[in-house]
């Protein structure tokens, strides 16, 4: 456990070097100027315009629209940056000759995959959190609107980059660098598309690409787990304002059964088995 501390550590310290952490601060509080102004200006319009339809309130609806695409935004960030932090560990590393060292040392390989994956979903999963967090407060500063429900999505988010982290380590195993950054995009990208095609499905009423939908975000649970988040913005909103939601650009969230969050730690921890088991298999 103390060897696995020590190499996480020293993966973060590397992000250090690279001054990794300090270009995603600089980009990340650009992207909050970014939102707080965007928020700024769409209650400024409510305001001047009024009320809108009897029964719909348009600061809840601007505040809900508004947080769910921040979500959306930091999903992807945190996306880039769990990939960033685990594309190149086993097969990156071993061309550069960096990981031969590490392992002639009494550290198995499961205790290195473990300790590359903890420190990428501890950063990307923290970062996804607060910089979701820094969103609903700035919408709350502005306009006044607070999420019905904060922690859900919270968690949906840092979990759903997890995933994606431990996706990536398990592809950097048998791919070089850049074909497993494409491939793990493309798998988030198809995930995505999932989300779509059910939110067209039920437009449709089609039960054939509800159920593609279906199966594709349980394939790829990052997408499943931001549903629920979505959803759980406005979990306790009712009415015409909820229907004003549910029409708007995050029509297709969802709630889901607890099974959800369990399926994603054994989803976890399947992908995690596959990963040493290739780990075991390979020649460094």
């Amino acid at each position: 456990m103390n060897a696995g501390v020590v190499i996480a550590r020293f993966a973060l310290r590397e992000c250090v070097r690279r001054r990794v952490f300090l270009i995603v601060g600089v980009l990340t509080l650009a992207f909050l100027a970014l939102y707080g102004l965007g928020t700024w200006q769409v209650y400024r319009t409510i305001d001047e315009f009024g009320t809108g339809l009897a029964g719909v309130e348009p600061p809840t609806v601007a505040g809900a629209t508004l947080v769910g695409l921040a979500m959306f935004a930091t999903l992807f960030l945190g996306a880039v940056l769990a990939v960033f932090l685990t594309l190149g560990v086993v097969r990156g590393d071993a061309e550069r000759g960096l990981l031969q060292p590490v392992l002639v040392r009494p550290i198995s390989r499961a205790t290195l995959l473990v300790a590359r994956f903890a420190a990428a979903a501890a950063v990307s999963g923290a970062y996804v959190a607060a910089v979701a967090l820094a969103t609903m407060i700035l919408t709350w500063a502005i306009g006044g609107w607070w999420p019905d429900r904060v922690i859900t999505p919270l968690l949906g988010l840092a979990l759903g980059v997890a995933i994606i982290a431990a996706l990536s380590l398990a592809g950097s195993v048998a791919l070089a660098a850049t074909a497993n950054g494409i491939a793990i995009f493309m798998l988030f990208g198809a995930g995505l598309t999932a989300g779509l095609l059910g939110q067209v499905g039920e437009a449709l009423s089609s039960d054939t690409l509800q159920d593609v939908a279906r199966v594709a975000s349980w394939a790829l649970p990052f997408e499943a787990l931001y549903q629920v988040g979505l959803s759980q913005l406005t979990a306790d909103t009712v009415g015409f304002t909820r229907l004003a939601i549910d029409l708007g650009p995050f029509g297709g969230a969802e709630s889901a059964s607890p099974l959800l969050w369990v399926w994603a730690i054994v989803y976890l921890a399947l992908v995690g088995a596959a990963a040493f088991a290739g780990f075991r298999r390979r020649d460094l």
